[in-house]
């Protein structure tokens, strides 16, 4: 919008919420629905657009792990319906697919690429490596244009789930006994939000466009104890710290990502870990004062 475009946003609030949204709803078209129901409905006219960048998901593991079916639809069967109204409409825009990191599963080798097996481990790396496949073929059969995503540990204000936002909220629940899920040896790529932002923004001005898949992430490893000792220390705390040892079923063990093909577009991350975390501090103990 900063860029003068005309946006619309499609939510059916799952798991975003209208209050996000409620500074930007002048300057902004917001279509409450499933996408599905939308596109079939005919709602929206795809050829009204140039860019359309496809988040609607289930963006969680677990859920996948629980039930299958809702994981499907969310995520494959809004992107095949979402592919189709591309393939009819006249104008066919720029598609930027969001995908994951939970296609790679457990990986093959450190750092990962791009060109790293595929092997998934849950329900939810499954749809989204079928998606990106999709994409793909839409684009190599029908010309459409696309771009897939994979995204590592996003991170941000706002975000109410993950274990960056979960640790805030036990430390400030009890700032004197702090409960991990695991070992604390898991390492992830940690990605500020507003870094995907920027990675998006070039997915859809500088990338081929012709289904290729680029990893989003911040091109830094932290692990979990790591993090657990960032946040202690943006909060100023230094509790108690007691690991479960148990992992979450889907959960990968250790991630470092090769970010070379994505920077050749022009990528820089600009926010790392402490920045980000500050941030979420400051957004959190504004929105609970």
């Amino acid at each position: 919008m900063s860029a003068g475009a005309r946006v619309t946003v499609i939510d059916n609030f799952s798991t975003g919420r209208m209050d996000h949204l409620q500074a930007l709803l002048p300057q902004l078209e917001l279509i409450v629905g499933d996408l599905s129901d939308v596109l079939g409905l005919e709602r929206v006219n795809i050829d009204d657009y140039e860019y359309v960048f496809h988040l609607a998901a289930n963006p969680y593991i677990p859920p996948s792990v629980e039930d299958p079916r809702f994981d499907f639809h969310a995520n494959l069967s809004n992107t095949f319906n979402l592919l189709e109204a591309l393939r009819h409409a006249d104008r066919k825009p720029r598609l930027v697919n969001i995908s994951s990191a939970a296609v790679y599963g457990n990986p093959a080798r450190l750092p990962i690429a791009e060109t790293d097996p595929t092997v998934p481990i849950s329900p939810y790396g499954v749809s989204k490596l079928a998606g990106e496949r999709y994409a793909e073929v839409y684009s190599r059969i029908y010309g459409l244009r696309t771009t897939s995503l994979r995204l590592f540990s996003v991170y941000g204000p706002r975000q109410r789930k993950q274990v960056v936002f979960d640790l805030l909220l036990r430390l400030r629940a009890d700032p004197t006994r702090l409960v991990v899920l695991g070992d604390g040896s898991q390492v992830r790529d940690f990605v500020y939000v507003l870094d995907v932002v920027q990675a998006a923004m070039l997915a859809a001005s500088v990338a081929p466009g012709q289904g290729e898949c680029y990893n989003v992430a911040s091109g830094t490893t932290h692990s979990i104890r790591q993090l657990v000792a960032a946040w202690c220390d943006v909060c100023g705390l230094t509790p108690e710290v007691v690991y479960t040892g148990q992992v979450r079923p889907g959960d990968a063990e250790k991630w470092s990502v090769d970010i070379t093909s994505l920077e050749r577009l022009g990528f820089k991350p600009m926010t790392n870990l402490t920045a980000g975390l500050v941030a979420i501090r400051d957004w959190y103990d504004t929105i609970t004062r």
